[in-house]
């Protein structure tokens, strides 16, 4: 059974409201839209067979009244002739057809209305979509928004959370130079190495041969 099961219903529903109650908005919504879809096919082709259904009776109409125009002319051609009893009856099957020409017309005029209020229901049930469509619109929009604004939240956290670990590794490495500061002056502090001993008088070897070279040539020089 679906949403809405009158013209009525449709036309006065609270779409809004509806949406507020449903678990899931986005399916409710496509239901009612294809249930107005569906409901308005239903009014068009009824408007369809009404606007046929005139066009049919405007024919039987035209049809008759010509019928009722011959038989006038007949009544008048048998009283021209003197025939009083065909003229009676020429009238008489006038008097028939006006009769049937009668109901004719007030079947018109109820299509003519039929459509009226068919055509008025077209207009609303199409008003009533394009608005739910519009709602429908406004709902995605809706919720693209809080699916991005759930995404750049999940992004924030883990920048955040990186910030944090560099920050951290930042300060470690601070206390690692820190700590290797302390262990330079604790070494100074101890005395030269036997290593650092036999450096010193291999640098002062090089700088006595420098010397001495140095020394040379300037003589030569000389």
């Amino acid at each position: 059974m679906g949403i809405f099961s009158r013209f009525t219903d449709i036309v006065n529903s609270n779409i809004s409201a509806l949406l507020d109650k449903a678990e899931d908005p986005e399916k409710m919504i496509r239901l009612i839209i294809q249930e107005m879809e569906d409901t308005l096919v239903e009014v068009r082709t009824n408007s369809a067979k009404a606007i046929a259904d005139k066009k049919e009776l405007s024919r039987k109409v035209d049809s008759i009244e010509s019928q009722v125009n011959e038989w006038q002319n007949k009544a008048t051609l048998a009283l021209a002739k003197q025939r009083e009893d065909l003229a009676r009856a020429a009238l008489i099957e006038k008097q028939k057809l006006q009769d049937v020409l009668k109901g004719l017309r007030t079947e018109q005029t109820l299509v003519e209305e039929t459509i009226e209020k068919l055509t008025g229901e077209i207009t609303k049930l199409e008003s009533k979509i394009t608005e739910t469509r519009a709602k429908q619109q406004a709902l995605a929009i809706r919720n693209q928004a809080a699916s991005n604004r759930r995404d750049v939240q999940k992004h924030l956290h883990t920048a955040r959370t990186s910030e944090a670990m560099a920050k951290f590794e930042q300060y470690s490495r601070k206390i690692d130079e820190l700590e290797a500061e302390a262990d330079l002056y604790s070494a100074s502090s101890e005395g030269k190495s036997l290593e650092q001993e036999f450096a010193e008088l291999q640098a002062q070897d090089e700088i006595e041969k420098e010397l001495a070279k140095l020394k040379a040539e300037m003589e030569n020089k000389q």
